[in-house]
């Protein structure tokens, strides 16, 4: 059923980012800051999520002194080239780090920057760990290079497609196109996060209605590159963001912060 969604899970550049050399000592890898944390009197500590590390924690020791060699470049939503050192402790320590896209445009809109943190936040939540998920790190890079370039552009519709395509990059897209109970095809008027998908009239029971405007937005948006978003009213919108935080909510016990946006 999702076909173009893949291109969103593969690098931009065409080539699969630098592989980060899993064992102590240098690291380099491609990174993007999703969380930057004031540490001491100079220090940061950076949330940074990677293709093949996942998510890492590391250390930037003097980067907030006025003459420090990384500049600006270790602010959420920039994707780097990271050079990191691995000791024994849980952080790494940032020895080097080169910008590949700093998105600059996200900065001069609100509305952007805002769906840019959520993005970012809710990576972070989904795959907080360090299992490698490249595709999710290309799905992130896609979505902060899109927000760039819409600057004013952002919406709740393009911030649930994305939430989507993480769902279906978990192992949790919802079963959309046959109930989630029983394998009725027709008369599937309702949504259950525990089923994990569209239910008929039979099944409905601990259900909510879903209409068909929101159904047809998420099959449309799994099948859709992240940067052909479908339209769909608000309502619907509404639905299918309740859809998806019941999913996240029964089958991955995690709450996000609402998509946030303008109307798609």
């Amino acid at each position: 059923m999702y076909i173009t969604q893949i291109a969103d899970l593969r690098c931009g550049a065409g080539a699969m980012p630098t592989l980060a050399v899993d064992m102590a000592g240098p690291v380099k890898t491609e990174a993007v800051v999703l969380r930057s944390i004031r540490y001491g009197e100079a220090d940061r500590i950076l949330h940074v999520y990677t293709p093949h590390r996942g998510r890492v924690s590391a250390i930037a020791k003097g980067v907030r002194r006025a003459r420090s060699r990384f500049g600006g470049r270790l602010e959420p939503f920039f994707r780097l080239r990271l050079e990191l050192h691995e000791g024994r402790g849980e952080l790494l320590t940032v020895t080097g780090a080169h910008t590949i896209d700093g998105h600059p445009r996200l900065r001069e809109d609100a509305g952007a920057l805002d769906a840019a943190a959520r993005a970012c936040d809710a990576v972070g939540r989904l795959f907080e760990t360090s299992e490698p998920h490249p595709g999710v790190f290309n799905l992130l890079c896609r979505q902060l290079a899109l927000l760039d370039a819409r600057a004013a552009g952002a919406t709740r519709a393009g911030a649930l497609q994305f939430r989507l395509k993480l769902l279906l990059a978990a192992g949790l897209a919802p079963h959309l196109g046959a109930c989630a109970h029983c394998g009725e095809r027709e008369h599937l008027v309702g949504f259950s996060g525990a089923a994990g998908g569209v239910v008929c009239g039979a099944c409905e029971a601990g259900s909510f209605p879903l209409g068909e405007d929101a159904h047809g937005f998420m099959t449309e948006a799994l099948g859709r590159a992240l940067a052909e978003t479908p339209e769909a009213p608000e309502r619907a919108l509404g639905q299918v963001e309740r859809a998806i935080s019941e999913t996240l909510e029964h089958h991955a016990h995690l709450r996000l912060m609402p998509a946030g946006g303008r109307a798609g």
